[in-house]
C-alpha cells in the first residue's frame, strides 16, 4: 500500500472536505483522511494506481492549491 500525504492551502469550509474526498474516491483510492485545521490530506492507495500526480491533479482541478506532496511505501 502507498501512503500519499498532501498539504493544501487553507480549507475554508466543511464542504471543501466533501468535494476533495469525492474527487479522490472517484480515482479509486482505498482511504482518504482530511485534517481540516492543517490542510493535510492523507491518502492510501492499493497498488500503483492512481499515482500521486493524478491525485494532485484531481485536487487542483477543484481549485485547491497543493503546497507539498510526500509519497511513502508502507510495509505489508
Amino acid at each position: 500500500m502507498t501512503k500519499v500525504t498532501m498539504y493544501l492551502g487553507e480549507l475554508t469550509c466543511p464542504s471543501c472536505l466533501t468535494k476533495i474526498q469525492t474527487a479522490l474516491k472517484k480515482q479509486g483510492v482505498a482511504e482518504v483522511k482530511i485534517l481540516f485545521n492543517t490542510g493535510k490530506v492523507i491518502i492510501r492507495v492499493n497498488g500503483e494506481r492512481p499515482t500521486a500526480a493524478v491525485l494532485e491533479q484531481a485536487i487542483t482541478d477543484l481549485g485547491y492549491k497543493v503546497m507539498k506532496v510526500r509519497v511513502k511505501e508502507e510495509a505489508k
